[in-house]
């Protein structure tokens, strides 16, 4: 039997020369990791038995003893010591591979055995749970991570081939099935099916989409089999944004980690030459005075002083920030703008699809000089018909409902010219017409004969004013507590700035509690305004909000920039520090808090750390602490300070 050509065989889709679609590297880097985890699992528990055994055997036999502590040395310090030995091979001579080394080799010269020992046990077990810590970080990006496709299903002439997502071009046709990945944003051509996007935007909830459904990457096909015409390329896609966004988040550090680095580039020299100097003048300077003892005070002081808690507790800290919001449905750049965020004070909103829903109805339509409201609605859909402007397809869509026609066919229509942020004239069927602001009429010399205080379309034709057709948009259902909660956080001073009229803007900043309003403004005019604002902020961090191509330069100009990333232009989303995949302005709030406890919590890390540390350094120097002691204010203050930080990652933003 000939199958027809229309057919899709979803079943024998085979896989093009050259498309690494099998995901065994990453598999094999997977792997890899998971042995080498199980592999220090494997020497910690060596260790450990070594390590009681010796015990045991020291009191009856203290030559076997010192053997089995050996051994138990060797099995956890052996890639420590061969980590430092190769670091100052390399002209890196002062990390926390050299202060462990050294502390616990002075202690075995010593005779300290049981103490050497516990000095490299207990600093592998905190690497250990560093590693996990980093690792559970991890897999709250990695999640998100999962939304690169591996492959796309494209369709030819000769049926359907597997290829790489690079090698499909924008119109082209690819096939998803159940179960698979979007790989590329495009439009449905066929096919019915949910979509779950909950690693994009951190909602559950899968949305439909069917014929002329806008798709974006990233997302998983949970139903029907899909058609999609690929709308641009994969470079470009939704998808590999958010990747490369993700990917590159942890190189913009924050002061704090930078200060930190900073700090442990010339912190651990300094207590090695103190170390030294406690080893070595006290023999020199006092009578009677035991080199054994100060040493062992000294080696207490290496221990004690090893910066891990802080060089790993404030970027693991940030780290999970990220993570957590990742999960949210919040894609924040990097830690810098984490920290900058604490700082914020003034949050300024763009309206129209930021704080409302941006989809706009036509409530009124007032044709004026004779002229019918079957004329006025057509005259107004056909200039703006090709216009992407919210309101402007919500005049097209009523035409359509009640005429069946959005004005006049394509061919009547000829020059049409858009003026940024005023309107559009085009000539149609011989008339030239304008329509837009009522500011934009008037410059054309046109007599403006009615007006209204909602959002209005203006048109004309030849010159003579044909009415007005007045549109209304929803907010948001989070708006309003939105606003109330940035306050609670310490916000002071809401703004929403809008292109809108007057009376539209008030409305809907009323509603929601809104404290300054700003309407009628143009594109370069909030940039100036959100300039202005700043200039008068005294040093307070300002933010702003939004999601159209005409808020890039304002989201760009502000101290923190956030944009809508499931509506939001690519412009947008690129000029942001922080994008928020679900549009919805309370992740603002949400992206707030998180900010706020990282900050607790990092400062908690530090202070904690550094006071443990300085009064057993103190304690140590004294012949007051062991090297038990010391062990606890490194390893111990480590691991606690790692419990700390995690805890971002299962509160944050709640």
């Amino acid at each position: 039997m000939k199958k027809d050509a229309g057919v899709i065989n979803t079943e024998n889709i085979s896989c093009a020369s050259g498309c690494s679609c099998c995901g065994q590297e990453v598999n094999h880097i997977e792997r890899e990791k998971e042995r080498s985890k199980n592999s220090g699992k494997a020497l910690i528990g060596v260790c450990v038995l070594l390590f009681a055994a010796a015990f045991v055997f020291e009191s009856q036999n203290k030559t076997v003893g010192v053997i089995l502590f050996l051994a138990a040395y060797l099995t956890v310090g052996y890639r420590v010591l061969c980590a430092s030995a190769k670091n100052i091979l390399k002209g890196k001579i002062f990390d926390e591979n050299f202060l462990m080394s050294a502390a616990a080799l002075g202690a075995l010269a010593i005779g300290e055995y049981a103490e050497a020992v516990a000095v490299m046990l207990f600093y592998r077990v905190g690497m250990f749970f560093e590693e996990s810590a980093l690792a559970k970080s991890r897999s709250s990006i990695a999640s998100l991570m999962d939304i690169r496709p591996d492959y796309a299903n494209l369709k030819t002439e000769n049926g359907i081939v597997k290829v790489s997502p690079y090698d499909v071009k924008k119109d082209d046709l690819i096939i998803v099935k159940p179960g698979e990945k979007i790989p590329l944003d495009g439009v449905v051509v066929d096919g019915k099916s949910f979509i779950d996007v909950s690693a994009l935007t951190g909602e559950s909830a899968p949305y439909d989409v069917s014929k002329g459904s806008e798709i974006l990457s990233g997302g998983v096909n949970k139903r029907g089999l899909l058609t999609i015409k690929a709308s641009r390329i994969f470079s470009e896609s939704t998808v590999s944004k958010i990747l490369n966004l993700v990917e590159n988040a942890s190189a913009n550090k924050s002061q704090t980690e930078k200060f930190i680095s900073k700090f442990a580039k010339y912190y651990t020299p300094a207590v090695v030459f103190t170390a030294a100097s406690l080893a070595f003048l006290p023999v020199l300077l006092i009578k009677d005075a035991l080199f054994s003892d100060w040493l062992y005070r000294a080696l207490v002081f290496l221990v004690v002083s090893c910066p891990c808690a802080l060089v790993i507790s404030v970027p693991l800290s940030y780290f999970a920030a990220i993570g957590s919001a990742s999960k949210k449905g919040i894609l924040i750049k990097g830690g810098n703008f984490i920290e900058a965020l604490t700082q914020a004070k003034i949050f300024i909103f763009d309206k129209t699809g930021t704080l409302t829903k941006g989809v706009f109805k036509v409530s009124q339509i007032l044709p004026e000089n004779g002229f019918t409201r079957e004329e006025l609605l057509k005259y107004a859909a056909a200039a703006e018909k090709f216009s992407t402007h919210p309101i402007a397809i919500a005049v097209v869509k009523k035409a359509d409902e009640e005429y069946m026609d959005a004005g006049f066919a394509l061919n009547d229509t000829a020059n049409y010219q858009e003026h940024a942020g005023y309107g559009v004239s085009v000539e149609i069927g011989g008339k030239n017409v304008l329509a837009g602001k009522k500011e934009f009429l008037e410059k054309e010399g046109v007599a403006v004969l009615s007006d209204s205080e909602l959002s209005c379309v203006y048109v004309a034709a030849d010159g003579k004013f044909i009415g007005i057709i007045a549109v209304e948009d929803e907010i948001k259902e989070d708006a309003k507590a939105t606003i109330k909660e940035l306050k609670n956080l310490g916000a002071q001073k809401i703004i929403m700035l809008t292109g809108d009229k007057e009376g539209a803007a008030l409305r809907v900043s009323k509603e929601i509690g809104v404290d300054e309003t700003y309407s009628n403004l143009l594109p370069d005019q909030k940039l100036k305004k959100v300039e202005e604002i700043k200039k008068s902020a005294d040093g307070l961090k300002v933010v702003f909000i939004g999601d159209g191509i005409n808020d890039a330069p304002v989201i760009a100009g502000a101290d923190i920039g956030f944009a809508m990333g499931g509506a939001g232009s690519d412009a947008a989303i690129e000029a942001a520090d922080i994008v928020l995949m679900k549009d919805e302005p309370s992740k603002t709030a949400t992206a707030l808090i998180i900010a706020k406890e990282t900050k607790t919590i990092v400062w908690q890390n530090i202070i904690f750390a550094l006071g443990v540390k300085a009064t057993v350094l103190i304690l140590g120097a004294a012949g007051a602490a062991s090297m038990w002691a010391a062990v606890f204010a490194d390893v111990g203050v480590t691991f606690l300070a790692i419990l700390n930080s995690l805890r971002i990652l299962k509160n944050s933003g709640k």
